[in-house]
């Protein structure tokens, strides 16, 4: 592990010593343009991938070892960091809580029967902001680093209220090419930042990952942008045409959320490693450092907003906290007021899952409940009239079996109500 949860001069004296084992030309000629300011795990961790590194990319969806993969990605992966503080946010514990009888096809069952059965990593959960239940499988730990997918979606949703509240953004209604000039002369030109955020960008790209000779496009992005690192992720976004009117219809696609992450790193001059860093993760007493995944080197591929933050299963539930609580993290102000209440207004998707508001879902017909999904099983579920705050990292396999979303938000849903 290159330095992942380690105090900071430790991590860059780690990653120096690794920079200096690195041999070969190539290899050596990146260490030497890498900006100086840089931290050395981040520059190592940019190199070009190799052949084996690449083939290692490949794996990260595969059932046989996803439980693995999806931890300590900045092993394999182009990473950007997002240190902790010194000053952790503390959750207190409460002792008491009985974790409710699960549901295992159509039987009774215990809390551990359901984890094993819903490919569970991590499991925890918060009441009143208290840790009443906390749990690691597969040799997790409460250090270890765990991808969330999707949910960085919701937490682009965040970085864009603070940049509105702080006048960087000047409307959600405002056109997003307004900020990406590069934009304007395809779909997404036409389209508003509110449009974007809630998934109607109206942009022609279908959330489909086909490979081989005929990729499709959302595949042809994974392979060159996130395994290659030959392109960046939000590029593809310029000149695309549309499928649909912005606005008019609801298209789950990860490139737009790479279109709000260009968009705020124009729009605030900084980028969304170091907006994450400073506006959310420190003042909100993250216990462990984050990282995103990135699309290229230091200097000039971007994080993965869209799909890439990486975290510890607790400071995931912090964000949760912070959700539950209107965007406060103890007595400190992290989200503008009133912005959670504006993510959470939910329009129907025709799809599985209910309602979509601002990069956040509804997943159930608890009231006011609320999600950050992440593919393979990336839970931040909010339930404000208990009080709860659940999190669950897990290792989905990419075919799910049908009966999987209805086992595992009907026992959010228990466990929410139980008492």
């Amino acid at each position: 592990m290159i330095g992942i949860g380690m105090p900071r001069a430790r991590r860059l004296g780690f990653g120096l010593a690794m920079l200096l084992a690195v041999s070969g030309c190539e290899a050596q000629q990146d260490i030497d343009n890498a900006p100086v300011e840089a931290a050395a795990d981040e520059a190592f961790g940019s190199l070009p991938p190799s052949a084996a590194t690449i083939a290692m990319r490949w794996q990260l969806l595969n059932p046989d070892v996803n439980s693995f993969t999806f931890r300590n990605t900045q092993d394999v992966f182009a990473f950007r960091m997002v240190e902790a503080p010194a000053d952790t946010w503390e959750l207190s514990r409460r002792e008491g809580f009985t974790m409710p009888a699960a549901t295992v096809a159509g039987e009774d069952a215990d809390y551990a029967a359901w984890a094993d059965r819903t490919f569970t990593n991590g499991f925890i959960v918060l009441r009143d902001g208290d840790v009443v239940f906390e749990d690691y499988r597969n040799r997790m730990t409460a250090e270890t680093p765990h991808i969330a997918f999707s949910m960085s979606k919701t937490l682009t949703a965040m970085l864009v209220g603070q940049a509105l509240d702080r006048g960087e953004i000047a409307s959600l209604d405002d056109l997003v090419s307004t900020y990406v000039p590069e934009l304007a002369g395809g779909a997404y030109g036409r389209a508003t930042i509110r449009n974007i955020l809630e998934m109607r960008s109206g942009a022609d790209i279908l959330e489909r990952y086909d490979f081989g000779e005929n990729p499709s496009l959302a595949g042809l992005i994974h392979q060159t942008a996130i395994v290659e690192n030959k392109a960046r992720f939000a590029d593809f976004a310029v000149d695309l045409g549309n499928r649909a009117e912005p606005g008019a219809q609801f298209n789950y696609a990860t490139l737009d959320t790479a279109v709000l992450g260009w968009m705020l790193e124009e729009a605030t001059g900084q980028k969304l490693e170091d907006l994450m860093e400073s506006r959310i993760w420190q003042p909100m007493g993250a216990e462990f450092d984050g990282h995103f995944l990135a699309d290229g080197p230091v200097g000039e591929g971007r994080a993965l907003n869209g799909m890439g933050f990486n975290a510890t299963l607790r400071d995931f539930a912090r964000l949760g906290q912070v959700m539950l609580a209107g965007g406060m993290a103890g007595d400190t102000r992290i989200l503008p007021e009133g912005w959670v209440d504006q993510m959470t207004v939910m329009k129907p998707t025709g799809a599985p899952l209910p309602g979509y508001g601002l990069q956040t879902w509804q997943v159930d017909n608890e009231p006011g409940a609320f999600a950050a999904v992440g593919l393979a099983g990336q839970y931040i579920y909010v339930h404000p009239a208990s009080g709860t705050v659940i999190v669950k990292l897990s290792y989905n396999p990419p075919a799910e079996p049908e009966w999987l979303d209805g086992e595992v938000l009907g026992y959010f849903a228990r466990v929410a109500n139980a008492r």
